[in-house]
């Protein structure tokens, strides 16, 4: 299944909410990277972190892969803390519907 851009903008908002409740930076998200040929790329900069990720002629769950993962990266968080926040990202795209390729109603 192919990402589409308001499924990327969905998963941006749902990882952002857990990972500001949690004290961590939200890094901007964006597509495509500016480099040619990267799937996926981080830039920081004085005004913060963005990642960009490819979202064309990919697999869904890689391009949230990346998105979870750029989190991390943003945040130079390493183990364990990095793998307890994976597995609190991923939970919170598969508790929206995300993870399995829908995406939950609006409230």
């Amino acid at each position: 299944m192919e990402a589409t851009s308001l499924r990327f903008a969905a998963a941006a908002r749902d990882l952002g909410e857990v990972a500001r409740a949690g004290g961590l930076e939200l890094p901007a998200f964006r597509s495509p990277p500016r480099r040619q040929g990267l799937r996926r790329s981080i830039r920081r900069a004085a005004g913060g972190v963005t990642v960009s990720v490819v979202l064309r002629e990919r697999p869904w769950l890689a391009v949230m892969a990346d998105m979870v993962d750029g989190i991390i990266a943003a945040n130079e968080l390493a183990a364990p803390e990095a793998d307890e926040w994976r597995d609190r990202l991923w939970a919170a795209l598969d508790n929206t519907g995300e993870a399995d390729g829908t995406i939950a109603a609006a409230a």
